[in-house]
């Protein structure tokens, strides 16, 4: 069977019985008329689409909602009942804001630190000098680690642990002269010990090393420094006080009422709400401990240390957040339950321990 077997489908619009059709001689002869055309039309016209008209007047059935299309009367279904919607989803409750660390933690361990530094601050002088030289040691160890871990740099430990310790004790014996011949032999032995091993990447490890030497260390010196005039553990405890007021004004008031951002780049978590905070609690602190901790100390210079604290442990924070970020971690170590490491602890004292050092000598003398 051929294609010219089949017969023609009957012409768009006529509706006559099939031996009628255009099949059946209907289509017009003349060369104006394609017959190709005639059988297989190219353009296939769509049958009207009639849409539903309410049946208005008489022809409305109100019982039973006919409705007319295009001649006789058809009657609709029943009307549906709605379909019940879902149940909404109650909205959740707004989450509380969370400190991010285990608080119960952070305080106990907190607690503790402050009891042994106290007590060897008051007691005995020495006991605090070995705190701060253990304190240096861990810090750099941390701090080493970290550099070794996530960028292959080989800071040498042993010639800044043993430099580091010596610095310490250098500062307190000797005063700034001793701490600056200590810091210059600590980064000597860095130089001289990093020989032992192949020179490929000597100047990236060495380079560390006096970085590390200086930022733990040597800037922790200037603790022992304070410690050696005559109300000595009053300066360090006026400095650790205005510190650790600082950070807390700053978290108290950043996560109660932070809103914008002070370094999202840096640390997303500081609103400069936060910074104020800082500023006036360290300021209230400051003319408190000027006027009843440091001999001949007036409150209005305690004011002007509490500001620099705000600002330099705010400073040394980000500083150390920078730190961290580039070496894609979150805190230096995890000794200290809720703290992180000793040096997330390190990281607003070592910068403001200079600062406050300087600001009272110029007030009150090195006595």
């Amino acid at each position: 069977m051929n294609d010219s077997s089949w017969e023609a489908p009957p012409r768009a619009g006529y509706w006559g019985p099939p031996d009628q059709g255009p099949g059946q001689g209907a289509t017009p002869a003349g060369p104006a008329y394609d017959a190709q055309d005639a059988l297989f039309p190219s353009e296939t016209q769509p049958m009207p689409i009639v849409p539903d008209v309410p049946v208005s007047g008489g022809d409305q059935d109100d019982d039973r909602g006919a409705t007319r299309m295009g001649g006789p009367l058809f009657r609709d279904e029943p009307p549906q009942e709605p379909m019940p919607s879902a149940p909404q989803p109650a909205p959740a409750a707004p989450q509380k804001k969370s400190a991010g660390r285990d608080l119960g933690a952070a305080i106990g361990v907190g607690v503790g630190l402050g009891a042994v530094i106290i007590a060897s601050l008051f007691i005995v002088k020495a006991v605090f000098i070995g705190v701060i030289a253990v304190a240096v040691v861990v810090g750099l160890w941390e701090l080493t680690s970290r550099l070794e871990e996530r960028k292959g740099i080989k800071a040498p430990l042993v010639p800044l642990a043993v430099g580091g310790a010596a610095m310490v004790v250098a500062g307190y014996v000797r005063g700034a002269e001793g701490a600056w011949v200590a810091m210059a032999l600590t980064a000597l032995a860095v130089l001289v010990w990093r020989m032992t091993e192949p020179p490929e990447g000597y100047l990236k490890d060495v380079t560390a090393g006096v970085f590390a030497a200086f930022y733990v260390p040597f800037l922790a010196t200037f603790v022992a420094l304070m410690l050696t005039a005559d109300d000595g553990p009053q300066r360090v405890l006026t400095f650790l006080l205005l510190t650790v007021v600082s950070d807390t004004g700053a978290y108290a008031i950043g996560w109660r009422f932070g809103k914008h951002k002070l370094a999202p780049r840096i640390s997303p978590g500081k609103t400069r709400e936060g910074l104020l905070g800082a500023v006036t609690f360290a300021m209230a602190a400051g003319a408190v401990c000027m006027q009843f901790l440091i001999d001949d100390g007036t409150w209005w210079q305690g004011l002007l240390i509490g500001f620099a604290v705000a600002v330099s442990a705010t400073l040394g924070d980000l500083g150390e957040s920078m730190i961290k970020r580039d070496l894609g971690i979150k805190d230096m170590g995890t000794l200290l339950p809720g703290h992180g490491g000793i040096m997330d602890r390190l990281d607003s004292l070592l910068p403001t321990a200079p600062v406050v050092w300087l600001l009272l000598v110029v007030f009150v003398g090195s006595g």
